[in-house]
């Protein structure tokens, strides 16, 4: 793709769009996804209503919502189930944040204060509870296949949390178990993300069976690019504090793969000294800039974006199914500005 071609396209919701009408079509759902989150996330209480509200407020990227809507131009979009099954998949991932920053303890989401930092960590989890209970509600009108995938996808991003939180057991490879982190975690999500779209969008099932494959594999390039990003880019774009996971001692795949190679015995002293920084207190500010600059100048960063980059190419292979066009032209873009964006 030439600067021209760059130059020529619509960015909807950071995916670059060659082509106008569909970029035009993708603007007005996703405008109607936002009104409807509104209205989902809205309470009669003050308090709930203020922190239900929060990170939306707040903005984001929208991804998973568009990836639904990408997904239902493969067969009728048009149908009013796509938008509310767009609005389901943001409200159960908008729901997760406030739990994860808790957990976390991070204290910013988006640019803004995260919740707990605002109303405190039970009112946080809480709100996450009650948007998991408004996306659960928005799912039951979709019937009862709907009903059954939500479900599921809860299940995985608990255990996948909760793997997260126990790590890897005795004999466990630490890099494999992270990919099954991610891959319930945040992939589980984005794979129904894109199921919904084309399901609701009347696809026949192997088309439907295509794009939750493509889904998947791509919400686990998504988050190995995100461990890349939080090492190299600026906290101001990203909306997050930089190093929270290293505060945390939560391993990204940069310091997994830096373990490995300690582990390998072919490291050098500036190799073990870094994993010594790491392993040590990160609690003070300077400490864990420090950290955060030394890793992301370590080779394991540019090796953890080739492996989100490979990943990403993998997902865009399994799309040769699909008829030619547009959409399937927007879903490959979409692959793409997942790994080489920059927030």
């Amino acid at each position: 793709m030439d600067v021209a071609e760059v130059g020529a396209m619509t960015r909807v919701a950071s995916i670059p769009l060659a082509d106008p009408a569909l970029a035009r079509r993708l603007e007005e759902r996703l405008a109607a996804v936002e009104d409807r989150l509104r209205d989902v996330a809205a309470q009669a209480d003050p308090l709930a209503h203020d922190a239900s509200r929060h990170l939306i407020d707040a903005g984001g990227k929208r991804l998973r919502p568009a990836l639904t809507l990408l997904a239902a131009e493969l067969g009728d979009a048009e149908r009013p189930e796509v938008v509310e099954a767009a609005v389901a998949v943001e409200l159960t991932h908008l729901a997760s944040l406030y739990h994860d920053d808790v957990m976390d303890s991070a204290p910013l989401r988006r640019g803004a204060p995260s919740a707990h930092e605002v109303w405190g960590n039970t009112v946080a989890i809480l709100t996450g509870d009650l948007l998991f209970a408004r996306a659960s509600a928005t799912v039951a009108g979709l019937g009862p296949e709907a009903v059954r995938i939500h479900a599921e996808t809860f299940e995985r991003l608990c255990l996948g949390q909760l793997a997260e939180t126990v790590g890897p057991g005795p004999g466990d490879d630490p890099i494999e178990h992270y990919l099954r982190v991610l891959s319930d975690k945040t992939a589980s999500l984005v794979g129904t993300s894109a199921r919904y779209g084309a399901m609701f969008a009347g696809c026949p099932p192997e088309t439907v069976s295509v794009l939750e494959a493509f889904g998947e594999r791509v919400g686990v390039a998504f988050q190995l690019a995100d461990d890349y990003i939080d090492l190299v880019s600026d906290g101001a774009l990203t909306g997050k504090t930089p190093g929270t996971d290293l505060r945390e001692g939560v391993a990204t795949m940069p310091v997994l793969l830096l373990r490995a190679l300690v582990t390998s015995g072919e490291a050098g002293p500036d190799d073990q000294a870094l994993l010594d920084l790491l392993s040590g207190d990160l609690s003070d500010d300077t400490t864990l800039a420090e950290a955060v600059a030394a890793l992301g100048r370590h080779r394991v960063v540019e090796q953890t974006h080739e492996r989100s980059t490979a990943l990403a190419r993998q997902a865009v292979a399994l799309l040769d199914p699909l008829p030619a066009g547009p959409a399937k032209d927007a879903l490959v873009a979409f692959a793409e500005i997942l790994v080489e964006r920059d927030a």
